[in-house]
């Protein structure tokens, strides 16, 4: 049986009840007045009152009850009216309370100790903790910093935050997307000073690089499945046109098949692109023969024999369905997606892995992936690095750590529009928190985003709570932002003048509501301003962040040019020599002071 809540009920009608049985004292007052007409009664009110507050206490005669009553009743009755046709004012605020931040606003979200934030702004930090004491200012790590060329991202966000590499608390590990090669000679010798592994690929010269092998992170049937899904889509036509939906899903039969031969079947050393390239160049298809088996073909039939339900031998026989025209047109695709590994010098890049993606989250790494700003021939190499970094790190945190890696890595992508479509990204930026993992996006404008991802494009940006704009005059990334900043309420006045017989003169004031930056506004930004916005907060409009007040600014190369990092000689050294190469083998002691500097 469901209990009626007196409590809700009796206590807020209680003044009503009190004001009655006050009341009763006019009821008795106007019952003791002489008189029987009502003229009389009203002649000798005032008497009455005199008799009936002779005594404080209530008069519970019926009559003066009932006039009590209709007291109470009244008065609750108005106010119950007054307050249902109440007006709603917000004075000062009638068409917007947009306003920008102050230290007061982000100082919750702040860590006492410098060395334990990530810099946004010359005045405006937060903490790495992604678990605070108060869950209310738990804010995720992903960031999309917007600016046009020449505003500063690298130097004004990017390098600030590769010196945040002092914390004890919080390590980091760093990923970097470095166009042109810039950022690892201008920050690499800090970075290595602090204790970091230094990991370089390069896209731009291969000898000055790391060796990576995808091929290298297959551990089941799945890593093969998201290895080839990598292939097909950073390694698309101009403006995404891949093809019929049949002729991809052909090749990603092939793919697999091949790829799950190489994967079980082949020699360590084999398992590389300049194997898979091998296998479709000897997979020779006549038109005119169905019957005719090629290299590849006997390789497969004696892996039957051996194991018929082989995972690769089932897809090779899905991919043998096709007809001889059909399979010949399928192989053009295959070799026309792969044309860069004809390449040599790629062929070798991809031998062997040496950049080691799965232990970035077991020890402080710092990544670059050097890229062309002006040729992406080759930067589906560096989307696939980072889809197998995304998944080989969530699976080791959630395998290993028990869902937190112990080393927080922070993927800073610059020119994130370059490096083709990481697949999955809308997923990633939603689940990666939790495992010690971040993705900020640094690009020209939000317009590069949408051309990319489309419809997800929106679903990334909610998950960034933190979005920095450092300049720039794209249209439709100044209407977006305008319009988020909101309206504040100003103050007008009016003047007008009559002039006739008479002079007269008008003064109005009014209120209206104005952008807190327009469009004009934000398109003439100062150079030296930002504005950052910072989910749950006021949008602070601050100075962009001065490099040379950091204390490791010192060890920059812009600071000293002795700092600058070499690349070949650092590399001249490889993680794994290759099987012909004769080398000699030397034992020296360094202190921690040489062999950061080394």
């Amino acid at each position: 049986m469901r209990q009626v809540n007196l409590k809700k009920y009796v206590l807020p009608n209680l003044p009503y009840l009190f004001v009655g049985l006050y009341a009763t004292k006019l009821g008795q007052a106007w019952r003791l007045s002489s008189g029987t007409e009502f003229a009389d009664k009203v002649l000798h009110l005032m008497d009455g009152f005199a008799a009936a507050f002779q005594s404080a206490a209530p008069s519970f005669h019926p009559s003066d009850l009932l006039v009590g009553l209709c007291c109470g009743a009244a008065l609750r009755l108005a106010v119950y009216l007054k307050g249902k046709n109440a007006k709603k004012y917000r004075h000062g605020t009638e068409y917007g309370s947009a306003r920008w931040g102050t230290a007061k606003d982000i100082q919750p979200f702040v860590d006492p100790v410098f060395e334990n934030n990530t810099i946004l702004t010359q005045t405006e930090q937060i903490t790495m903790n992604n678990r605070p004491k108060d869950p209310k200012t738990a804010r995720n790590k992903n960031f999309l910093i917007i600016g046009g060329s020449g505003s500063g991202k690298t130097r004004f966000w990017l390098k600030p935050n590769l010196m945040q590499c002092d914390s004890e608390t919080y390590p980091c590990s760093f990923v970097v997307t470095d166009p042109k090669g810039s950022i690892v000679v201008e920050c690499g010798k800090m970075l290595r000073r602090k204790g970091y592994r230094i990991k370089i690929m390069n896209t731009i010269n291969f000898k000055k690089s790391h060796h990576y092998n995808p091929f290298s992170y297959i551990h089941s049937e799945k890593d093969i499945l998201k290895l080839v899904n990598c292939l097909i889509v950073n390694t698309k036509g101009e403006g995404g046109k891949s093809g019929d939906d049949f002729w991809l899903k052909a090749e990603t039969l092939l793919y697999t098949a091949l790829i799950g031969y190489i994967h079980y079947e082949a020699p360590e050393e084999e398992q590389n692109f300049s194997t898979l390239l091998e296998m479709i160049n000897a997979m020779e298809v006549r038109e005119d023969d169905e019957e005719f088996k090629n290299a590849v073909d006997l390789m497969f039939d004696e892996l039957k024999e051996r194991d018929p339900g082989h995972f690769a031998v089932r897809q090779y026989a899905k991919y043998k369905l096709a007809a001889g025209k059909t399979a010949k047109s399928i192989l053009v695709s295959c070799g026309a997606r792969l044309a860069p590994f004809d390449i040599g010098e790629l062929r070798e890049l991809t031998a062997y892995d040496e950049l080691e993606l799965d232990t970035l989250g077991d020890r402080k790494t710092a990544l670059f992936f050097i890229m062309s700003d002006t040729d992406d021939t080759f930067n589906f190499l560096i989307s696939m690095a980072y889809t197998q970094l995304f998944n080989l790190l969530c699976e080791k945190a959630d395998d290993v750590y028990g869902g937190r890696l112990p080393i927080h890595v922070r993927c800073l992508i610059d020119e994130a529009a370059n490096i083709g479509q990481i697949p999955r990204l809308e997923k990633l930026v939603a689940t990666i928190r939790s495992r010690e993992i971040s993705a900020c996006l640094v690009l020209q404008a939000q317009s590069q985003l949408k051309a990319l991802y489309r419809d997800h494009a929106d679903t990334i940006v909610g998950n960034m709570d933190a979005r920095l704009f450092l300049g720039g005059s794209e249209p439709t990334t100044l209407k977006e932002l305008s319009a988020a900043l909101g309206k504040e309420t100003i103050d007008t006045y009016n003047t007008g003048e009559s002039r006739g017989r008479e002079t007269s003169h008008t003064l109005n004031y009014q209120k209206l509501g104005k952008e807190l930056a327009s469009v004009d506004e934000l398109a003439v930004l100062d150079g030296g301003k930002c504005i950052l916005q910072l989910r749950g907060v006021r949008p602070f409009l601050s100075d962009k962040y001065d490099i040379t007040k950091h204390p490791n600014y010192k060890y920059l190369s812009d600071s000293d040019k002795r700092n600058a990092f070499d690349i070949e000689r650092f590399l001249s050294v490889r993680l794994k020599p290759k099987a012909e190469e004769v080398y000699d083998v030397y034992e020296v002691d360094l202190t921690d002071e040489e062999a950061a500097t080394a």
